[in-house]
């Protein structure tokens, strides 16, 4: 394939584990089929964006809550820090491609080799059927590309960044950067919820997969927007 050439030409250094604990589980439900959750889209792909969750802030209100996320917060199979939501084409202008494919769907075995990069079978046929069917043939495909990125990753000490006094959105980009060399804050987009907790890093990856700068939305949070980290309970 020919994305993934060119994407092993950026795999220089190994992963910093975010799910060192992670032990697939002997035997995974199997996965619902994806619903579409809006219009099919097929247009050009100008970028990519590369969507990393903070799992202990999305664990905080949903652990023993059922609803596809125990095997993500229920400790069993292992504890989390980042974690892949998703790889998405972008278009340039415009609403991004979707839905392209519902077919065919990712077999359990596919889904096991990938459940500790996302923690979620539904996730993981979610993401495949509204955004890699839009840039991939087949989910192999789409979750080799999504695995090289990932794997190119580096990430900081989130536990050490959690106690920094007047800890900022900046700080989280400039430490990011520190651990991954070629990347500039402005590819990092940094988002928060409501109350200030961190939520969601997005990386920006030009149609070459090099990072490059967000646009205006993928940016997130101001560098000096104050920023709070949730380590887990």
């Amino acid at each position: 394939m020919r994305l993934a050439a060119i994407l092993l030409t950026l795999l220089s250094s190994p992963v910093l584990a975010q799910a060192y604990q992670c032990a697939p589980p002997a035997r995974l439900e199997p996965a619902r089929p994806a619903r579409p959750d809006g219009p099919v889209i097929r247009t050009a792909i100008a970028r990519y964006t590369l969507a990393l969750s903070w799992s202990p802030e999305f664990c905080r209100s949903k652990r023993g809550q059922g609803g596809g996320n125990d095997l993500q917060c229920g400790r069993t199979n292992g504890q989390f820090g980042f974690v892949l939501h998703g790889l998405w084409p972008e278009a340039k202008t415009g609403p991004a491609p979707q839905w392209c494919s519902l077919t065919p769907r990712p077999s359990p075995q596919l889904l096991r080799q990938n459940i500790c990069m996302t923690p979620a079978p539904w996730l993981l046929e979610h993401e495949w059927a509204k955004h890699g069917s839009c840039m991939a043939k087949t989910p192999e495909g789409y979750f080799r590309v999504a695995g090289i990125l990932w794997q190119s990753l580096r990430f900081p000490n989130m536990d050490a960044l959690s106690r920094q006094p007047d800890l900022a959105a900046g700080d989280v980009r400039r430490a990011f950067v520190s651990a991954n060399r070629g990347w500039k804050p402005e590819a990092v987009g940094v988002f928060s919820g409501p109350r200030g907790w961190l939520r969601e890093l997005k990386l920006c990856y030009g149609r070459d997969f090099k990072p490059h700068a967000c646009p205006r939305g993928g940016f997130g949070a101001a560098n000096s927007a104050p920023l709070k980290i949730w380590r887990g309970a």
